[in-house]
């Protein structure tokens, strides 16, 4: 159980900084400088990580038992510029 919790608190957290690149750096570059090439790149390695996240999120919930409501906040955080990091404290009372 530990470990698929640990797991998911490193995505999560890693996957929180890929959304801020995505957002903050990539699309001023595409939309401010025109540099396309940078949305495609970023938003391409944010795509992957999103999905190991709900991977990593439904493995965790189910080994952790967290309940539907919390697993939900979870995901909802993830959808939202700087969310996963105010979850983080509650993932690691789970590790």
């Amino acid at each position: 159980m530990k470990n698929s919790v640990k797991k998911f608190s490193l995505i999560n957290t890693i996957e929180g900084y890929s959304y801020l690149l995505l957002l903050f750096v990539a699309m001023p570059m595409k939309y401010l400088m025109g540099i396309a090439i940078a949305t495609k790149i970023v938003g391409s390695i944010h795509g992957f990580l999103f999905i190991l996240f709900m991977i990593l999120l439904v493995i965790a919930w189910q080994d952790a038992k967290w309940s539907l409501k919390e697993t939900v906040i979870f995901f909802i955080a993830s959808l939202i510029p700087f969310g996963t990091f105010f979850t983080k404290k509650t993932i690691q009372t789970y590790e």
